[in-house]
């Protein structure tokens, strides 16, 4: 693939999941601080006025131990996909949101379905596929790095326990794993050394010339350099410089 860009940090890697993080954080505390509850603006499946929700529901929480479950995770994640698809943050996370409320708005439950939880399952089943199928080395590592922190999400992808939206997470499972498919994107190459290039020559290299094609080291004495008691002096310009100086006998004076 072509080679767009590095990977390098900037503010938006903090400042956009940060933001994130502080408006949820911000709604929930409107509910409790005006009294409103704006569970009814989550997604109803198969309403119209449950549409709605498809928007709403990821910056809506039920309690403060909902709202917390969902904000490492999400800041995590987004931070993650800032900092590796910087180009596409803004598709996944729209498409993320609305396809996977829209897929619980099709297979949920009646009930309102409330949580940030669908678009992070979305971005941790994006970042673990998408590193896989590219198969470079740091997006692999990534990927193994969310199995490790987030592989227990996996239960979750089942009714296993009230109250909780499986199918919101099935949703998001199922999003995250398509886009990983079909959104396509440059990635960085890897630094490529000299000794990896094209029509490179072993013969030609100032280390390897010191071994055989056996692996034998070959004796300065027997390369063509320019030889003294005290310096050789290679072909490729070094000089190595051997300085030495007899051994100090001890006397009763001296101190160790």
């Amino acid at each position: 693939m072509k080679r767009d860009y590095d990977f390098k940090f900037d503010t938006s890697v903090i400042a956009l999941p940060l933001f994130f993080v502080l408006f949820i954080w911000l709604v929930y505390w409107f509910e409790i601080r005006f009294g409103y509850d704006f569970t009814s603006y989550g997604v109803y499946p198969r309403t119209f006025k449950g549409l709605r929700g498809v928007l709403f529901s990821p910056f809506i929480h039920s309690s403060i131990e909902h709202l917390y479950n969902n904000t490492i995770p999400s800041f995590v994640m987004l931070m993650a996909v800032r900092y590796f698809y910087r180009d596409i943050t803004i598709k996944v996370i729209v498409i993320g949101i609305i396809a996977s409320g829209v897929l619980t708005w099709l297979i949920g439950r009646p009930s309102y379905h409330i949580g940030a939880s669908g678009l992070i399952y979305a971005l941790v089943s994006f970042v673990f596929f998408k590193g896989v199928i590219t198969r470079y080395f740091r997006l692999v590592a990534l990927s193994l790095i969310v199995v490790f922190l987030y592989g227990g999400f996996l239960w979750y992808l089942f009714p296993i326990e009230d109250g909780i939206s499986w199918e919101g997470h099935l949703s998001g499972f199922v999003v995250g794993l398509l886009m990983a498919l079909f959104i396509k994107r440059s990635i960085p190459l890897a630094t490529k050394y000299k000794w990896e290039e094209d029509g490179y020559q072993e013969d030609n290299d100032p280390f390897l010339r010191h071994f055989d094609e056996h692996g034998n080291f070959i004796p300065s004495s027997e390369l063509d350099k320019d030889v003294d008691s005290n310096t050789h002096t290679f072909e490729a310009g070094t000089r190595i410089h051997y300085h030495y100086t007899r051994k100090k006998e001890i006397g009763e004076d001296d101190q160790l």
